[in-house]
């Protein structure tokens, strides 16, 4: 079977959902806690690509980071935007499932069932 990779936050409700999903079909992803480990722009760059999405569809538009940052504006870059989850990890979307070049952010949980093999 091909490697899972699941980002995760354990205290986020839809991150161990997710996680349990996987577990219940008997699978044992990878765990990155990527508020424990960040990632670094590069590695950020390639989750987006997997994901086939800009960074702003990353962003947690919510966090308090991202009102405070002003990320809000669009006239933001994608190098400012990825720079900015570098920087504050919270503000990374979760959790995401990557399963060999593709990806997925399980929201709901539900959704990372969409790319296993």
């Amino acid at each position: 079977m091909t490697d899972l990779t699941l980002y995760h936050n354990p205290r986020c409700s839809k991150s161990r959902s997710a996680l349990q999903l996987l577990q219940e079909r008997g699978l044992t992803p990878h765990i990155v806690r990527y508020l424990e480990t960040p990632l670094d722009a590069e590695q950020l760059r390639e989750l987006l690509s997997q994901l086939d999405i800009s960074a702003r569809q990353l962003l947690r538009s919510g966090e308090d980071e991202y009102k405070a940052l002003g990320l809000h504006d669009t006239q933001l870059s994608e190098v400012q935007l990825i720079a900015a989850m570098v920087s504050r990890p919270k503000l990374i979307e979760r959790p995401i499932l990557v399963v060999g070049d593709k990806a997925v952010i399980g929201r709901p949980p539900e959704k990372i069932l969409e790319i296993l093999p």
